[in-house]
């Protein structure tokens, strides 16, 4: 599945995304196959459990990062052929947000970014294990193939606003969009959740069935709803919501254990008053 990949490509790329594809085929230009640029040179270099390896170009001095930080990352991932996979310039974008400890991308990401300081640059490969494993992607990622990851972060995120412990990031807003959504609204939304343990709980961009949904309504997660009152028609918006305002000591089923945070990726495709 192109799942993570998505992640990034889909929360900017289309009006509505996530496992939103980025479709490949042999006559795709926007996988191109080139000799690495000249790179600066290594300074130190570590391996870890697993095969995963991280060579630094640029490393700082600060705190590691640390899981439910939100940063602004640029990156590329290429093949050992040197075949681009994903980066920013894929999705057109300077740079992407990154949520380390939440699954966006394959197990390697957050193992490696847990080992980085805002203001580091480095080279990571990430064996297949790591990666797509035996699997790939289909017309993309060959199976049993490592990726190796180019990154540079940039900086932290900080939240626009926290809602009774629930952080919540404003990444995009069109400003024109005035009518907000409240008690006489009813919202309709993409979201795709996922916790620390599991990469995608919930996605309505892959299913093309979007939530609409009141704040009278019952059953949804009380801190997805806190986040979301004043929220306009195309906010795309990161969302953390802590255990006791998500699903608590409970979980969901099998796919949240009990007491996890829970992280929502969300679009907001309109917003409209009830009649």
């Amino acid at each position: 599945m192109k799942l993570n990949l998505l992640y990034f490509t889909i929360l900017f790329l289309v009006c509505v995304a996530c496992t939103g594809s980025q479709t490949s085929s042999k006559g795709d230009e926007s996988h191109t196959t080139r000799k690495p640029n000249k790179e600066k040179p290594v300074i130190e270099k570590k391996n870890y459990t697993g095969g995963l390896q991280i060579e630094w170009f640029s490393k700082q001095n600060g705190p590691l990062l640390q899981d439910g930080d939100l940063v602004d990352i640029r990156y590329e991932v290429r093949l050992k052929n040197g075949k681009i996979v994903d980066g920013n310039k894929l999705a057109h974008k300077n740079s992407l947000p990154f949520l380390v400890g939440f699954k966006m991308q394959t197990p390697g990401w957050d193992i490696a970014l847990r080992e980085l300081h805002v203001g580091d640059s480095a080279r990571i490969i990430i064996p297949s294990k790591l990666a797509r494993g035996d699997k790939g992607v289909k017309g993309l990622i060959p199976p049993n193939s490592d990726n190796i990851l180019f990154i540079k972060v940039l900086k932290f995120i900080n939240p626009t606003r926290t809602v009774d412990g629930t952080r919540v990031w404003l990444l995009e807003e069109n400003k024109s969009n005035k009518l907000k959504f409240s008690d006489k609204q009813t919202i309709f939304l993409h979201a795709m959740g996922s916790t620390p343990t599991s990469s995608e709980f919930v996605n309505t961009f892959r299913l093309g069935q979007p939530f609409s949904f009141r704040l009278a309504d019952h059953g949804l997660v009380p801190g997805l709803k806190k986040a979301l009152i004043n929220s306009k028609k195309f906010d795309r918006l990161f969302i953390v919501v802590p255990p006791e305002d998500a699903y608590g000591s409970k979980g969901y089923l099998d796919m949240v254990k009990p007491n996890e945070t829970v992280f929502y990726n969300v679009l907001v495709l309109d917003v409209v008053n009830t009649p």
